[in-house]
């Protein structure tokens, strides 16, 4: 019979769930695959949650029966776990926009990100004294949401009388839509227009949104008029993001642009010494991270996303995380092919999935030349120095947004494809051949 004195509330279940995960598996495999996991529904017997990308499908696989029994022993109906979005009418509880582990001491500091940094704790300290609004832009994975998430939890915790909004403009974009279907615009320009603090990441997501961008234009006007803070972030400069209203993109640039640039190699053995002792992981090979820091030079998060990696075929494999292991796991990144080469990308990705240039470039949606395509602009995006809009006038006049979802749908299927890796492995000595071409 069960005990009445556990808990049924979500929240609470969900925090007694990982007691008892945390007390069945070793403190890094908790750390690493089980804490960044979020309860964010429920639906008769089904608990569903949500993973990071980068551990989603690892999680999901190894660990869904033991999650799974250790929400069942909490005395409740839930037998089975997904990590699927609820469907509608489950009872979903919406998991926080805001990451309470994004906070300026945690925000590794070096040279490409020294100035951002100084601007957004300026900002969090001062807001509307410093500078109105801020902008930070950069490729994704160099530190933009960390630094917009920094200033909001600053406020909540420094400044609890001020009115704090983080969100996303993809998630500003579907609240309006929304209200749009449902209470009407009023409730909704109420909701962003009485604030003191406005954050919004990813306003790319703006473009091609011409409803959307009007309403965001009014609400960036009110805001600023009343003297409200505003801070944003794009993976460009307001003047790249070329579909946006000029009157929009001038504004942005009202008060301080700044760029968040690829940490160097000091900045990237930093972060990963971090988040080895975060996860509680022992290394006995000294010499192991600064190998893997010296193999991933492009952003943060794939060096998270290869450190993860290599931790699971060292666990599968039994090995210890040496140097020769992450040789063996990691390929080594390089910049070293030019931008004319990208014909010779497609053309070896083409005759490796055994499709025309032509069908690479083209339209189709089948699987093959999808994933071709894909690969291939992992693989330009690796290799050159091209920004994502060029890539995608590269790849049949693709806009960024496409690119970036290849970039990361590639990144995702790495660490748990070994056929993909093989061949992404494959594909990078053959372009970086002398022989090539």
């Amino acid at each position: 019979m069960p005990d009445d004195s556990l808990p049924t509330d979500l929240d609470a279940l969900w925090r007694a769930s990982q007691e008892r995960l945390r007390a069945s598996v070793p403190e890094s495999t908790f750390n690493l695959w089980l804490a960044p996991l979020e309860a964010v529904g429920s639906d008769r017997e089904t608990l569903y949650l949500k993973a990071p990308e980068g551990i989603r499908a690892w999680a999901e696989r190894r660990y869904s029966a033991l999650i799974a029994a250790a929400v069942a022993d909490c005395g409740t109906q839930l037998r089975r776990v997904s990590f699927a979005a609820p469907r509608e009418g489950a009872h979903a509880h919406p998991a926080p926009e805001l990451n309470p582990s994004y906070t300026f001491e945690r925000f590794v500091i070096g040279p490409g990100n020294r100035l951002a940094h100084g601007a957004a704790l300026a900002v969090a300290e001062a807001p509307s004294e410093a500078y109105n609004p801020l902008f930070l832009h950069g490729p994704p994975g160099l530190g933009k949401t960390h630094l917009l998430a920094a200033i909001a939890n600053y406020l909540q915790d420094n400044a609890p009388g001020l009115s704090v909004r983080y969100t996303t403009a993809e998630s500003f974009t579907n609240e309006f839509v929304a209200a749009l279907r449902s209470t009407g615009s009023e409730a909704f320009k109420a909701t962003y227009r009485d604030i003191d603090v406005l954050l919004i990441d990813d306003v790319q997501f703006l473009e091609g949104k011409p409803a959307t961008e009007e309403e965001f234009f009014h609400t960036f006007n009110a805001l600023y008029e009343a003297g409200s803070q505003l801070i944003l972030s794009a993976d460009r400069i307001p003047s790249e993001l070329s579909t946006l209203a000029s009157r929009l993109r001038d504004r942005f640039e009202w008060g301080l642009t700044v760029a968040v640039e690829p940490p160097n190699l000091a900045t990237r053995l930093t972060v990963l010494k971090h988040l080895v002792e975060e996860a509680g992981i022992e290394i006995a090979d000294k010499n192991a991270l600064t190998e893997l820091a010296n193999r991933i030079d492009a952003n943060v998060r794939q060096l998270h996303g290869a450190l993860t990696r290599v931790i699971a075929h060292a666990s599968l494999l039994a090995k210890p995380l040496s140097s020769e292991l992450i040789a063996e796991v990691i390929p080594r990144s390089t910049r070293s092919a030019q931008a004319g080469s990208v014909e010779e990308i497609q053309q070896q990705v083409a005759e490796r999935f055994s499709i025309s240039r032509a069908e690479l470039i083209g339209s189709s949606r089948a699987a093959t030349p999808l994933r071709a395509r894909q690969v291939a602009i992992f693989h330009t995006r690796e290799l050159t120095d091209l920004s994502l809009p060029q890539i995608g006038r590269l790849y049949g006049g693709r806009d960024h947004t496409t690119v970036m979802n290849s970039l990361r749908r590639v990144e995702a299927k790495l660490g748990e494809d070994a056929a993909l890796s093989t061949r992404v492995d494959e594909l990078r000595t053959a372009i970086n051949s002398p022989t090539a071409g």
